[in-house]
């Protein structure tokens, strides 16, 4: 069974064009034959990503298939178009016309630039404070050392393409069961350089790039949120000559943190204390991310209540003052009681009266930080 075209895609069902149109793009460049040599089945994935924008971004094709998939469109003649070319760019082009090239990065009349690179790394919270670097190990198309890109075995002589005469570029006239299709591609003799080497490098076989391991020391900020993307320019894939090297996007991850809940550049954390501590009031110690701190809880504190540390969030990427840890107050009720501290807390019982209650209700310390709820705030 064929896969769902949604899925080939990457999309939601409700994906407007926009929506596909990059989803495709990004996956042709990923899929290119110039970029993905490794994957012996990066044709086929790319017909099919082909045939799935080809039925979506038809809207009667769309609704056929919505409404009863794979076969509903078989049922009435569909075909795809991917079907009936066996070149990357011909494909393209019965997409989006002699304009796809252009579109999509190939078959243009300068050399092509090389793909961006996807990569994530993970941190701290206490890194995000700080800031942090990490060393990422990635392969990526790069130009050969050994010849410098122009793909001619050192000390060997490099001549004119006698197919394009230099242009980079062939005019071919392909017969397709849409009729006769003229397209402007790279010319297949020398790949779009203009110049072919008489003696090809030994090390990428003429092609003046080839697949390597490489090193990027990623320097990532303090402030940075989970989800949010390094661009580091020219760290992608190597183009073809003169085309530039792509870029290369790192998404950070925040890990998630045991003690503290992040919101922005403010953080949420308890602290547990007996009821008897807060109906007297004191100093405890809390964590924060630049070791241990001193509060002052004030008697009477109700569970839900909170001190405010300043200063001890997160900074912003924007700059200015950090923002501040919440502590709120967890009142545990001690269990487990001998007789005397029974006796203890049966006298103190007798002595309150209605003028003791006469409290907060204590109402949750994330609902008054998200502005749902206000209530008295301690700051220490």
């Amino acid at each position: 069974m064929p896969r769902d075209y949604y899925e080939v895609l990457g999309v939601p069902r409700d994906a407007d064009e926009a929506q596909l149109k990059k989803a495709f793009r990004g996956l042709a460049r990923e899929l290119h034959p110039d970029v993905n040599k490794h994957d012996p089945e990066a044709e086929e994935k790319f017909k099919e990503a082909a045939e799935a924008y080809e039925v979506l971004s038809d809207a009667d094709r769309r609704r056929t298939y919505d409404t009863y998939g794979h076969e509903g469109l078989s049922s009435r003649g569909f075909h795809a178009r991917s079907a009936d070319f066996g070149n990357f760019e011909d494909i393209i082009s019965a997409l989006f016309g002699q304009a796809g090239g252009d579109l999509f990065g190939f078959g243009r009349s300068g050399p092509a630039a090389g793909a961006d690179i996807g990569a994530s790394v993970e941190v701290t919270l206490q890194e995000v404070l700080t800031g942090a670097h990490r060393e990422l190990a990635l392969e990526a198309v790069s130009v050969c050392e050994h010849c410098n890109g122009n793909g001619a075995e050192p000390g060997t002589p490099i001549h004119t393409c006698e197919t394009c005469d230099g242009a980079g570029q062939v005019r071919q006239v392909t017969q397709t069961a849409f009729g006769q299709m003229l397209r402007t591609g790279a010319c297949p003799t020398c790949g779009g350089a203009g110049k072919t080497a008489e003696t090809p490098c030994e090390v990428c076989d003429g092609r003046g790039r080839l697949m390597k391991s490489r090193t990027w020391d990623v320097e990532v900020p303090a402030g940075i949120e989970s989800g949010q993307r390094i661009r580091i320019a020219g760290a992608g894939h190597a183009g073809e000559p003169g085309g530039g090297s792509g870029d290369l996007y790192v998404e950070v991850i925040v890990v998630p943190d045991e003690l503290f809940e992040r919101h922005g550049s403010e953080l949420l954390t308890e602290v547990r204390l007996s009821a008897t501590r807060a109906m007297l009031g004191g100093e405890l110690l809390v964590e924060t991310l630049e070791g241990e701190r001193e509060i002052k809880v004030p008697a009477g504190a109700q569970p839900g209540d909170h001190v405010i540390l300043k200063g001890q969030g997160l900074p912003s990427l924007r700059g200015g003052s950090r923002g501040d840890l919440h502590v709120a107050l967890r009142v545990i009720v001690p269990n487990g009681l001998d007789p005397h501290q029974m006796e203890l807390a049966e006298a103190l019982e007798e002595s309150i009266d209605e003028s003791n209650l006469n409290v907060d209700d204590g109402s949750g310390w994330r609902s008054r930080l998200r502005g749902r709820r206000r209530g008295s705030r301690q700051r220490a």
